[in-house]
Order: C-alpha cells, then structure tokens, then sequence
C-alpha cells in the first residue's frame, strides 16, 4: 500500500524543475532531493542570466528561485517574466531567508519558503495542486 501511495505521489510532480539557486550546495542538495522524489529532470542555475538561457530553450513545470542571487538583488524578476507565458507558465516556488523582501504583489505569484528549509517541505509543496489565478477561477465558474 505504501509504495502505491509514493507512486501517486510522483505523478503529481512536474516532469522538470528549474532550481535558480547562487549557493551551490543548497542547489545539489535540492536538485537531489528532487530526482530522488522523482522529477525526471533537475536544472541548476547559478545566476539570473543562466536562468533565463535555460527557459528561452525549455520551460519546466516549476521553478525554484532565490530572490537574491550574486548577480542580482530581485531575482523575482524571473518570476514576472515567467507571468507573462500565460496559464500553463511554471510554478514559482521562491526561497529566501528575507520573504519581507518580496514585494506583495509578486509573493502572490507563486508560494514562499524561508530559508532554512528542508528539501521534504519543497518536495511536498510541488505535489500540492497548482493554484489557480483568478482568471482561471473565474473561466470555470462560467463553464
């Protein structure tokens, strides 16, 4: 019964991840945690550019951002560009030891996790269903 509960599980979680972490320990640790779990694919950037080389060639179905990376201070920048690819754009999950940081607005994009964090509490996060905005509510309550 156990192992078709993890089986479950593991479909829920999106086939690749994105993970726009500057330290590189947290990053291989979460990028392990992940493919352990079982996402098929674990991308690792180091900085805001890498990050957005990876999506102009591939859009994962989630992606996990440090909002202060080395390169840049507002790292949500990502995730207002990643706004802009419609409903089916990744999910934002934002990791950073400042979520006060976050402006209001963009915190509502995606969920926060303070650092430090376990990687489980990522991993159960990515198998909750994805929030829907209110566009998306408001399509189904006319349907």
């Amino acid at each position: 019964m156990t192992q078709h509960s993890q089986t479950v599980s593991a479909e829920t979680l999106p086939d690749h991840v994105l993970v726009v972490e500057d330290d590189a320990v947290l990053g291989m640790v979460l990028e392990q945690a992940l493919l352990d779990a079982g996402v098929a694919q674990v991308a690792l950037s180091s900085s805001t550019e890498q990050a957005m080389q990876h999506l102009r060639q591939e859009r994962p179905g989630a992606i996990v951002l440090d909002v202060h990376l080395a390169d840049r201070d507002d790292g949500w920048a990502i995730a207002e560009l990643v706004r802009t690819l419609g409903p089916n754009s990744p999910r934002i999950i934002f990791s950073t030891g400042a979520p006060q940081d976050i402006p209001e607005d963009i915190a509502a994009l995606g969920c926060t996790l303070e650092k430090p964090y376990d990687a489980a509490v990522l991993i159960d996060v990515l198998r909750e269903p994805k929030r829907r905005g209110i566009i998306s509510r408001l399509r189904g309550a006319l349907r």
